[in-house]
């Protein structure tokens, strides 16, 4: 079992109240400063990164209901500056151990003026970045907050290339594509907003910890055009957060890479959060699954009983054969509950009660006898009042069937109306729903979730969620681009792990659908399992299409939960190539967007020693348009000497498994000859 292990030093050093007007904090390799400084009462802070300015001296502070805006003037009461070091070995992930160091500084600010309130500062400054947030304390001043508005802003010193998605007014769907431009194009993102500055810093604003708290856009100021501010979520009555002091906000996080890859191998966002609060987490298990889900997206079944209902008894049955037959752990059971033909009406789906062609006892017995988990699934239709009523009802209700991992949706506008998906409403609701899941030994799978901020390690049973455009949107939409999943590692990813549900093997579905298709080649498919990371991997084409498929063979090899993850090469919206290790195991996966191109891996990189790739490759005419499903497979002997060569197609990618050499291995071809196989389609 890993257990939380966290080892923090800490070095203090209290300081008195005369103090100069500067606060410089630097990061422990000496390459970012963060100055704080008081204009004339006013605190501000300004971040470099080896003596050039990333972000000009930027205001803090917030505007109340009914009270004076909490900005300043204010003198420094007093400060605290911290070394943390810190080790900690998380329950799952992309590596079993964690490590961290920064430098904290504690401002306790003082209003110059009545009524006297206090504000605390908190900078960390991490080798990967910088982060703040907010403490207003317990006092006789300010009991009740109504905060209508957060005022930190973020002045950036350098334009340069973004990719975002929007953010004001809209604060129901993170399901877009991404938008490329200028910085300096953009009124309002949500985030992570990533970006890479005209000085060539790769930057990502995001939050981490967002807890009792509205989730955090950015709104271009009237200052200039690379000016932003906070944009809280709001409730109905236009307040953004209520709540009651002590009050401690999330971190706001601005991270900072020399490269693309750089900003995948930060784990700042993880290590601001509180550590795990479950003493058992025997019952969390990372695993690969199948499910009836994209059988209902491709319009093959229904959710709803009749004809072409997908959940009935025998179906799921045949679901878990499939699973226990090829290394899978796991079977999603989506549209199995009564009230899918009343689809919006109040109350419409019953989670405790099974349609009549489903029989619930019979099944998940069916899926202990084969060790194969039950995925359940509670659709709320975004009428969240009403879930909540039956919250500890469902979730028990699962409990009793043996059931540990339930996935969650919330499609459609919030129930009460008024209320947005990612406000400080439905942020506490997200909360309550992990808390309760805890309590009965569930794990949580979550669509039209709040953002991810790194709570997976507080609450390990978060375990995925969407939150981004995935994989569905090719079953019923113009399709996602090639280029959209070699975003979103540097977007949405930063934030946490994704439920983007890859491995469609039928890539045109037209048996079932015309004009829709996955954009992307068989071998991409693969890849994706690999690049973009999840706990919960869906394996998420029909059984059908992966029966005598010999690159299905990948998949079931596959692991889900990670000793070690390397990332080779990277840039934004153009490829990524990732290496993960389970023990003695390597998985690579490497994608391209629209654009074909040679990849280029020296095996040392990875391996000191001889190993054997399991190969799955773009053919020689593969395409993601004209020839998605061409793909080259083979088995090589790879040395550490040696250097493996690939061309991925346009839309395409290389899935590799990398295992020990055995005695029946040592006549192989080598690695370096996969170029050449691909070309022949040896």
């Amino acid at each position: 079992m890993l257990r939380l292990l966290p080892i923090t030093f800490l070095i203090l050093f209290a300081c008195e109240p005369e103090l100069p007007p500067a606060i410089v904090i630097m990061s422990p390799d000496h390459r970012i400063s963060v100055e704080l400084e008081q204009i004339q009462g006013y605190p501000t802070y300004h971040i470099e990164v080896e003596g050039k300015l990333l972000i000009r001296p930027s205001a803090l502070g917030f505007r109340l209901r009914k009270q004076p805006d909490l900005t300043g003037p204010f003198k420094v009461i007093q400060t605290n500056q911290n070394e943390i070091k810190e080790t900690w070995e998380p329950v799952w992930g992309q590596e079993n151990l964690i490590s961290s160091r920064s430098n904290m500084v504690r401002v306790e600010l003082k209003e110059i003026n009545s009524p006297g309130r206090k504000l605390i500062l908190y900078f960390r400054v991490f080798d990967d970045g910088v982060s703040f947030r907010y403490e207003i304390p317990e006092q006789s001043e300010l009991d009740s907050l109504f905060i209508i508005e957060e005022l930190s802003e973020f002045n950036f010193a350098q334009n340069g290339q973004a990719w975002w998605i929007p953010g004001s007014h809209e604060f129901d769907a993170y399901e877009k594509l991404h938008n490329k431009s200028l910085l300096s194009e953009i009124d309002s993102a949500n985030t992570p907003i990533t970006y890479l500055s005209d000085d060539h810093f790769y930057i990502s604003i995001h939050e981490a910890n967002l807890s009792n708290y509205a989730a955090m856009t950015l709104k271009k100021t009237s200052a200039d055009s690379l000016s932003f501010k906070s944009e809280l979520v709001p409730w109905p009555d236009g307040d953004k957060v209520k709540t009651v002091t002590p009050m401690l906000s999330p971190w706001r996080t601005i991270s900072i890479g020399w490269n693309a890859a750089d900003l995948l191998r930060s784990r700042m966002i993880l290590n601001l959060n509180d550590p795990n609060r479950l003493s058992d987490v025997s019952w969390i298990r990372p695993m690969k699954y199948v499910g009836i889900w994209w059988g209902m997206h491709i319009d093959k079944y229904t959710w709803v009983q009749g004809d072409r209902h997908g959940a009935t008894t025998q179906n799921t049955k045949t679901y878990i054969d499939f699973a226990a037959d090829n290394n899978i752990q796991g079977v999603l059971v989506e549209g199995w509950n009564q009230g899918w033909e009343q689809w919006g009406q109040e109350g419409a789906l019953q989670l405790t009660s099974p349609y009549a062609d489903f029989d619930i006892d019979s099944v998940t017995q069916y899926a202990r006898d084969k060790q194969i988990a039950f995925i359940g699934h509670h659709e709320t239709t975004a009428n969240v009042s009403a879930y909540e009523e039956q919250l500890d009802t469902a979730f028990a209700y699962y409990a009793n069937l043996g059931i540990h991992a339930v996935k969650t949706g919330y499609v459609g506008s919030i129930k009460p109306s008024g209320q947005y998906h990612y406000g400080q409403w439905m942020v506490n609701h997200f909360r309550r729903v992990v808390e309760t899941a805890a309590k009965y030994h569930i794990t949580i799978d979550a669509h039209e979730p709040i953002k991810a901020t790194g709570i997976e390690r507080t609450w390990p049973n978060m375990m995925t969620r969407e939150g981004a455009r995935g994989q569905e949107y090719n079953a019923w939409s113009e399709g996602n681009p090639p280029d959209h999943t070699t975003i979103l590692p540097f977007t949405r990813l930063l934030a946490g792990p994704m439920d983007y549900t890859p491995g469609i093997f039928d890539i045109c579905f037209d048996r079932y659908k015309k004009g829709n298709k996955v954009h992307s080649t068989l071998a991409k498919q693969l890849a994706l399992m690999v690049v973009i990371y999840s706990p919960l991997q869906m394996a998420a084409d029909l059984p059908e299409n992966y029966t005598g498929q010999p690159a299905f063979q990948f998949i079931r090899d596959l692991e889900t939960d990670w000793d070690e993850s390397r990332y080779l090469e990277a840039e934004i919206g153009q490829f990524v190539t990732i290496a993960r290790r389970y023990e003695n195991k390597w998985f690579i996966g490497a994608i391209t967007n629209e654009h074909g191109r040679t990849l280029s891996i020296k095996m040392s990189s990875i391996t000191d020693s001889d190993m054997v790739a399991e190969c799955y490759s773009d053919g020689a005419d593969s395409d993601w348009e004209k020839n998605p499903t061409a793909i080259h497979i083979g088995s090589y002997l790879a040395k550490s000497s040696d250097s493996l060569k690939a061309t991925l197609a346009p839309g395409g990618g290389l899935a590799l498994y990398l295992r020990p050499v055995e005695d029946s291995d040592i006549d192989l071809r080598s690695i370096s000859k996969l170029l050449q196989d691909q070309m022949t389609q040896k």
